[in-house]
């Protein structure tokens, strides 16, 4: 069964916006990366017109490769988009280095704050990561931004944070479920590692909260909610 449109699932960052002049580090990646692409096209349009054929031929070559060349600047777009966002987040870092804890939801709060801004500067690589038809770019995504996994899990169906977040292999994660690292309750921000281990299962819909450590060879069943710090054993299934 085909995912509705607006199930917006695959890497996931908190929509919650401290400050709003962080929005310039969500801009500046934007235009950043459509920069680039807008170079990739304007060399290969450079160069398809200085082959040393007839015009007809020169035209039919353009036509003949440009559905190539997009599929190369999408691909262009995430990797820029990612390695300057990957920039700006050690730089961001140098400041603050983001630490778990819980911490109080205001805006005079640093670990609030640098949470909210590092969020935003994930924003638009993990958009783009996520429309590509392939999960590979995904996988890619959560490696950069800090994300312990392998290209044998399938996360591509579900809601999974960007930071403080271990997968073990041959991880399946269900259809609508979210794995968090963070989470706000009331006028708290909590953000604790999660840890999910070697061949597990987590059901559609499920939720896993922050500091979940669920053991190797055990499932967790469809709509099933974890509490923040629960400890699933190995071997079970929890439902």
């Amino acid at each position: 069964m085909s995912v509705p449109s607006a199930m917006r699932v695959g890497p996931f960052t908190p929509t919650v916006l401290v400050k709003k002049k962080y929005i310039i580090f969500y801009l500046l990646l934007m235009w950043i990366s459509i920069l680039s692409i807008v170079l990739e096209f304007w060399i290969y349009w450079q160069e398809i017109f200085n082959w040393n054929f007839l015009f007809a031929w020169r035209l039919t070559h353009f036509y003949i490769f440009l559905p190539l060349l997009f599929v190369l600047m999408y691909i262009t777009i995430v990797f820029v988009s990612l390695f300057f966002a990957k920039t700006m987040l050690i730089i961001v870092n140098l400041f603050h280095k983001p630490k778990e804890g819980v911490f109080l939801r205001e805006k005079t709060n640093k670990d609030y704050k640098y949470w909210s801004l590092r969020n935003t500067i994930k924003r638009w690589p993990v958009w783009l990561s996520h429309r590509f038809p392939f999960p590979f770019l995904d996988n890619i995504c959560f490696k950069m931004f800090g994300v312990k996994t392998k290209f044998s899990n399938s996360l591509f169906e579900g809601w999974v944070d960007c930071e403080f977040i271990e997968f073990g292999n041959n991880v399946v994660v269900g259809q609508g479920s979210i794995i968090q690292s963070a989470t706000i309750i009331g006028n708290l921000l909590i953000i604790k590692k999660t840890r999910i281990h070697e061949n597990v299962g987590i059901g559609t819909h499920a939720i896993v909260m922050p500091g979940t450590i669920i053991g190797r060879n055990s499932v967790l069943a469809a709509s099933s909610v974890t509490t923040v710090g629960q400890e699933l054993e190995e071997g079970w299934i929890y439902v």
